[in-house]
This record gives structure tokens, C-alpha cells and sequence, in this order.
């Protein structure tokens, strides 16, 4: 087992670790002629509604199928799907057994685990499109950021893919015809219910210990993480409540709701992350409601910009005069969980000097409000280009040379890093300040600590070099 000192000392998180590799042209990508080769690594739940949005392209050849539990009900359906896929259990033994016989990965596992099966399939020459969260701790975006500079002939693509329809193409438009400018704050709400998130705020101890399912490896689940004894409350979307594995609403929804603010505005990494309210805050998992504030500085002639996230089934947002209703999400993928309740709307409100936009999730468009400078501003609206390809499409296409991903990892990584503070702040419940030159916590050395996450156990060190 590595030491925290020797681990800290040997991923120092400084501006000069960053490799400096210069970026070729995507029209010199190599891909496959036609149909791309591709290995499918979690196949359940999530994992099988990207499998299925794959294959509805037409333009993936399924290699190889990867879970850590190939004989559980929820990964039977992919399984039937594609009966001559070669099986594999440990992602590790996919790529030495069969990396050969495919071109590209997906990768819909849980958060915690993305990085070092990332890392793998890169260190074994694989294009990666990875769900998001990109990934869990901020040493892990920023060596997930270095690798992929370090290959620029590796193809990219992290799955928010929102960034693929209307509200990108929209922000993008607006943003670079001038509708949307000096934007000043940004309120990000997730009020629907938590239904991962069941558990006791007063609990001590975790979970007991239960039988592990016949048919799962419960030690390779864990990947770079230590292992602690199985319970049902930390599968099958459940791992996403505890500050261990998961991300929480932030992560899960963050990506959907600040994108396209982050990307355009060129936001970077904020200065201060502040955690207003924390409803049930404990150690083992998150908040049953959380408000927390990002301040992002000046850039580019562009002011400040405090973003406010909300989350929690009662924990709402104010709403601006003239509000109207809340915009319904589009584009996005149905729960395996089953109904949720739902308060607001996932969404986003964006104040400008000027004006105030609203819009919903994923690929869902903004309006500018109240209805009546609607009205105002529409003859001066500039017309929005339609997408060339879905967020699957895109992925496939890029290795092909035809198009450049929307969501690299140049691009997410940073938003990965942006969640990763906040869920510092949710974890510590302390305000954090942060200096983007050196990549510190500056006001806490504890929290500072957390940047880089626990040391990874032994035989799972090598997916920390790049």
C-alpha cells in the first residue's frame, strides 16, 4: 500500500505536471473503415440504454461485452442482445484477452470506478466514451486530462449528451451572436427525489455485512478502492448516495444543468466553494438538501459569475418575476428506478446585465423571460443550427475523422473538477478557497489532502502514471 505522503508527493497537483503535448488534427484520427469495434464495460441499467443508443447508429460492430456480474437480471437483456460477444467479468482481462478485436470502449460503471478503467483502456490505445461524472476526485480529472493530451490520436467523449442537441447549439449561437453576455450568476436546481438516497442521517457505522450474489465479483467492483463488505445499499445505483463512490446529485445532474455555462463562459476552476446549507450532513453519505455556492472570477473581459447550486426535494430555488412554468427536461433517459417525485423541474435560470434566460436539462433550450422581453428580443434572435449527430453518433464519427467530439476531455475535465470541489465542501461542511495556478485548497490542508482521494490499494497503482 502506497503512503499518503509518497502518494501526494508522487501526483503533485501543479500547473507544470501537465503535460504539454501539442494536439494533432481529428481529420488525422485513425478509425475503422465503416463500422467501429467497440466493447461495452458495465452493461446494466445506464450501461444498457448506452448500448442500445450505440447500436441504434448503425455504425458499431459489438466486440465485447464487460460487467461484474454477468449473471444478475439486469444485464441478462445485453447479454441476449448480442449472444456472439465475447464475455468477460474483470475489464483487465477484456484487454488483455480480447483488446485486440476492438477499436473503442464505453464506459457506464459506477463514478468511482470510471478512472481506473479509463486509464486502462487508454494506456491501452481504446477511444473512451466514459458516463458522466468524468470521474470522482480531482487527481483523477487531471491525470485523466493529461492523458488524453499525452494521446491527442485517442478520441474522447464523456456523456452528457446534451452537449449534442438543442441547448448547446443554442447557448453557442447566442453566446457568439451577443444574446447572451456579462452573465453575473447561475442558479442550477435538482429538486427531484432522491431515490438513492434512503438512508438513516443519524447511522454510525456502515452498513452490515451480507452475502455476496453468487454471481458477483464484489472485490473487482471496488476497483482502486478499498474493499468493504458487501451490502445491497452499495449496488445497483445505490453506490451513488456515499461520498466513497459516488457523486451525488451533483455529479449526476451538474453536468446536464451548468454545461454549457461552463464551456462558453470559459469559467474555468472557481476561487471559493461555499456549502449554504447542508440538510442531514453526516460522514458517510450525502445531504438530504444542499445549497452551495460557486464564485468564478473575471475572465476575458467578462464579469464575475456566482453559480448557486440547489438540490433536495424542498430545498427550491427563488424563482425571478415572471418565472412561467419550469421547463420539462429533454432528451433525457428513463430511470431504472422507477417514478420519481418531482418538486421543480431539473433546471437552470442564468442572469445577465440585460436579461434572464431559463431552461431545463440535458438538451433542453432556454427561453429568455419575463414572456414580454420575450417578445421584445425575438426579431433579434440569430437562427440555431440543428446538430449533425447525436452524442453517439458524434463519438463513433470522430474516430472516423468526420467530426470532433462536443465533450472531450479537455472540455469535461474541468467540470469534473468543478463537482469534485463541491462534493469536498459537502463532504467537510466548511467553506473552501481555491487557487486555480497552483491547484490548492488554501485555507484547509485537510480538505487540501482530499484533492488527490485515498491512496489506491496495492496492484492498482499503475492507472496513476501517465
Amino acid at each position: 500500500m502506497l503512503s499518503r505522503r509518497k502518494f501526494l508527493a508522487s501526483t503533485a497537483l501543479t500547473s507544470a505536471t501537465i503535460a504539454a503535448t501539442s494536439a494533432r488534427s481529428y481529420s488525422n484520427i485513425l478509425g475503422a473503415n465503416g463500422k467501429v469495434n467497440i466493447a461495452h464495460i458495465g452493461i446494466g441499467n445506464r450501461g444498457e440504454q448506452i448500448i442500445n443508443d450505440f447500436d441504434k447508429t448503425g455504425l458499431v460492430n459489438v466486440v465485447a461485452l464487460c460487467d461484474v456480474d454477468m449473471g444478475a437480471p439486469h444485464t441478462q437483456k445485453i447479454m441476449n442482445k448480442f449472444p456472439k460477444a465475447k464475455r468477460f467479468q474483470d475489464f483487465r482481462q477484456l484487454l488483455d484477452k480480447a483488446g485486440k478485436e476492438f477499436d473503442a470502449v464505453t464506459v457506464a460503471t459506477p463514478d468511482f470506478s470510471h478512472f481506473p478503467i479509463v486509464m486502462a483502456c487508454m494506456q491501452a490505445g481504446k477511444h473512451v466514451y466514459v458516463e458522466k461524472p468524468m470521474s470522482r476526485t480531482f487527481l483523477e480529472a487531471e491525470l485523466m486530462m493529461q492523458m488524453a493530451r499525452k494521446n491527442p490520436h485517442l478520441v474522447t467523449q464523456v456523456g452528457n449528451q446534451g452537449h449534442s442537441e438543442g441547448n448547446y447549439f443554442q447557448f453557442k449561437t447566442w453566446f457568439e451572436a451577443g444574446i447572451i453576455k456579462d452573465v453575473t450568476a447561475v442558479t442550477a436546481h435538482m429538486n427531484m427525489g432522491r431515490r438513492w438516497h434512503k438512508l438513516d442521517p443519524k447511522m454510525k457505522t456502515w452498513p452490515a455485512p451480507q452475502p455476496v450474489p453468487s454471481t458477483l465479483d464484489w472485490d473487482t467492483w471496488h476497483t482502486t478502492a478499498m474493499p468493504k463488505p458487501y451490502n445491497d445499499l452499495y449496488h445497483n445505483g445505490e453506490w451513488r448516495c456515499w461520498f466513497d463512490y459516488g457523486m451525488g446529485a451533483l455529479g449526476d445532474w451538474g453536468a446536464h444543468l451548468i454545461d454549457t455555462v461552463h464551456e462558453f463562459l470559459d469559467l474555468g476552476l472557481p476561487y471559493e466553494i461555499n456549502p449554504l446549507y447542508l440538510e442531514d450532513h453526516n460522514d458517510f453519505f450525502f445531504p438530504m438538501s444542499s445549497t452551495l455556492l460557486f464564485k468564478f472570477g473575471a475572465r476575458k473581459g467578462m464579469p464575475p459569475v456566482d453559480i448557486t447550486w440547489y438540490d433536495g426535494l424542498k430545498n427550491l430555488p427563488p424563482l425571478p418575476k415572471g418565472f412561467g412554468g419550469a421547463v420539462g427536461a429533454a432528451d433525457v433517459p428513463a430511470t431504472n428506478q422507477g417514478q420519481v417525485q418531482t418538486t421543480l423541474s431539473p433546471g437552470k435560470i442564468i442572469y445577465t446585465k440585460d436579461l434572464i434566460f431559463k431552461g431545463g436539462s440535458h438538451g433542453s433550450t432556454l427561453s429568455i423571460i419575463p414572456e414580454e422581453v420575450a417578445k421584445e428580443m425575438a426579431p433579434k434572435l440569430p437562427e440555431v443550427p440543428k446538430s449533425p449527430s447525436n452524442h453517439f453518433a458524434n463519438f463513433i464519427l470522430a474516430i472516423q475523422g468526420k467530426e470532433k467530439t462536443r465533450s472531450p476531455f479537455e472540455i469535461n475535465g474541468v467540470l469534473s473538477q468543478v463537482f469534485s470541489l463541491g462534493v469536498l465542501a459537502q463532504k467537510l461542511n466548511t467553506p473552501l478557497y481555491f487557487d486555480a495556478v497552483t491547484k490548492t485548497i488554501t485555507n484547509n490542508k485537510f480538505a487540501n489532502a482530499y484533492l488527490t482521494g485515498a491512496p489506491p490499494r496495492k496492484e492498482w497503482e499503475q492507472y496513476y502514471k501517465v
